[in-house]
């Protein structure tokens, strides 16, 4: 019998492991640990397969407060994304469970594609693409020449966590001038990325091109409403390679639709996948991707490493290295073995 037991929901679509753990295991097998699929079709019959477990790889399902709450053994809840809007945060802290991230890993992959709709938006890439196919052709310059070069242009951050910042490296080249807004961030950490910090209201009325990189928390939910579309300028672009919910999506609609805001790029939205109504679907000045910025061969062999790494860790009695929840360290027997970033939090993406 096994010395630990994990388990984890299979997934109905999209499996990146493939029924194989051999990534987790690089970690977990010396320690005598089973990895169990469930394939639970309900939440009750989740409670049940999970209810004796030593850990949990969130994956496939929400992992609610009812699931959480009916876990007597869990030391630890593990997610192979920056994201952690899937679990119930709140309920494991209360009953004491660490929930671990993976918050650098495909950071490079989500600045790659945060700039690529930021070009891609600002050159009006899918306008001038269809022009060059249906015989539009010469329609395309008078088209583009109504707008100005990049170079000069601002751009502005709202939350400067690690892909915020990678997207600042890769803006510099084009010669754009850029501002960001983070209370939680150090000013003298955007000033070393030729970033201007500035309130969130001077960002949002100087800023040309508004790049949305905000986590997904309670706190920072519809962070951006109709107000906030109303102080853009009219050619102002839009960019969301963060969390969907972070923006009031009805108003971002008719930001877009009313000409409050000039056009967006978005990798994210409230809900996903969209409703096939869903009016951003069929705007012109739309560029949207299916919550890929992440996506690359690299990403989810890494992001299972670690879910591994992070799962040795707590089941040897030691902290995680990345923790979305720290407080709930103190409150148990592992050890303190280094110290977690004290920049955002653990999990900032």
């Amino acid at each position: 019998m096994p010395s630990y037991r994990v388990v984890t929901q299979k997934p109905s679509a999209f499996d990146a492991a493939e029924g194989s753990f051999d990534l987790e295991m690089e970690a977990l097998g010396p320690m005598d640990v089973e990895i169990v699929e469930s394939p639970a079709d309900s939440e009750d019959e989740f409670i049940e397969a999970t209810r004796d477990a030593d850990a949990i790889i969130a994956r496939g399902r929400p992992i609610t407060k009812k699931i959480i709450e009916g876990l007597a053994n869990c030391k630890v809840i593990a997610l192979g994304s920056v994201g952690a809007d899937s679990v119930d945060v709140a309920a494991a802290t209360a009953c004491g469970i660490p929930v671990t991230n993976v918050p650098d890993t495909f950071i490079e992959e989500v600045a790659d594609h945060a700039m690529m709709l930021i070009l891609a938006t600002f050159r009006r890439l899918l306008v001038q693409d269809r022009m060059a196919r249906d015989g539009s052709w010469e329609q395309g310059r008078p088209a583009l020449s109504q707008f100005p070069r990049l170079m000069g242009q601002t751009l502005g951050f709202v939350s400067f966590g690690h892909v915020a910042r990678l997207t600042a490296r890769r803006a510099v080249p084009f010669g754009v001038n850029m501002l960001a807004y983070d209370p939680y961030i150090e000013e003298l950490t955007m000033s070393d990325y030729g970033v201007e910090p500035v309130s969130l209201t001077e960002l949002l009325q100087r800023s040309d091109i508004v790049s949305m990189h905000a986590p997904s928390t309670t706190e920072a939910r519809h962070m951006l409403t109709e107000e906030h579309f109303r102080l853009m300028k009219p050619q102002a672009l839009f960019i969301n390679t963060g969390r969907g919910p972070t923006v009031d999506e009805a108003a971002l609609i008719r930001a877009l639709d009313e000409g409050w805001i000039a056009a967006a790029g978005l990798d994210v939205l409230e809900t996903e996948p969209p409703t096939p109504d869903n009016p951003l679907l069929a705007m012109d000045n739309v560029i949207l991707t299916p919550h890929v910025a992440s996506a690359s061969m690299r990403m989810w062999p890494e992001a299972r490493r670690r879910v591994g790494q992070e799962i040795a860790l707590v089941l040897s009695g030691r902290w995680p290295r990345t923790c979305v929840n720290p407080d709930v360290l103190a409150r148990t027997d592992l050890r303190r073995w280094q110290p977690y970033s004290m920049d955002r939090g653990p999990g900032a993406g």
